[in-house]
């Protein structure tokens, strides 16, 4: 039996009763089609989930007990250079899909894109929105966070210690199957822009301690290049390491 799920903040849950926001009761009542007394599944986006039934009025929802979900097997922060139409939109997506724990936007010398102020914050709770949508229909508990756009130096500095730092470039550098695990157990990837970091950006990611590493033989699209760094991170250190639970 397919499981309807919907995604609600922490904060519309008040004990065993959550508070369906307008977009949700429309995705319910509207999209799925579904009636009052109907079970449905509640993810907060905190790493929990609940069963739920929903309300007479289609105002709210009663919850069964919370369920904590498993986390993934390694954090990953994704740092991705700004581009131009969907492309970004998709580097969300797939990046939730695969697990990343934050994704973290930034211009770029070769960015096309540039986004301040008002439009980056509108952005930003765009690509909230993808993330959510990408949480709920790959079956994950909770949401990545979602940072505005920066600008480089800003993205690096909010990487923790401990991580593993890596930086893909077409130009090379080692193999990411050779890398050791970091002692955090974390990784953070940057990806630059088509037409890749321009050299003092590169500068400013050694300089800082990551460590440059190819892709293979082939020239990849940049939100290509990112979906590849994040599963082959996860093939080699996180969840995709090991068999389908």
């Amino acid at each position: 039996m397919t499981v309807r799920r919907v995604h609600l903040p922490p904060g519309r849950v008040e004990g065993a009763i959550a508070r369906l926001t307008p977009e949700a009761r429309h995705y319910l009542r509207d999209v799925l089609r579904l009636a009052p007394g109907d079970e449905v599944e509640l993810f907060d986006g905190g790493g929990g989930a609940f069963p739920a039934r929903i309300g007479p009025d289609f105002e709210t929802l009663s919850l069964g007990r919370r369920r904590e979900a498993s986390r993934p097997g390694v954090p990953i922060w994704l740092l991705f250079a700004l581009s131009r139409g969907e492309k970004a939109d998709l580097v969300v997506q797939k990046a939730t899909e695969l697990g990343v724990a934050r994704l973290l936007p930034f211009a770029a010398e070769r960015s096309v894109v540039r986004l301040e102020g008002a439009r980056a914050q509108d952005r930003a709770r765009r690509w909230r929105r993808i993330a959510e949508e990408a949480a709920r229909q790959c079956r994950r508990d909770d949401v990545p966070e979602v940072r505005p756009p920066s600008a480089l130096a800003a993205a690096l500095g909010e990487v923790p210690g401990g991580f593993g730092r890596v930086v893909l470039h077409a130009d090379g550098g080692g193999a990411l199957a050779a890398l050791d695990p970091p002692p955090a157990g974390g990784w953070a990837i940057v990806v630059g822009p088509e037409g890749g970091l321009g050299a003092g950006e590169l500068s400013l990611c050694e300089a800082a301690g990551w460590v440059r590493v190819g892709l293979g033989p082939r020239t990849l699209r940049a939100e290509t290049a990112a979906i590849v760094g994040v599963a082959l991170v996860q093939a080699r250190f996180g969840d995709l390491a090991g068999p389908v639970p």
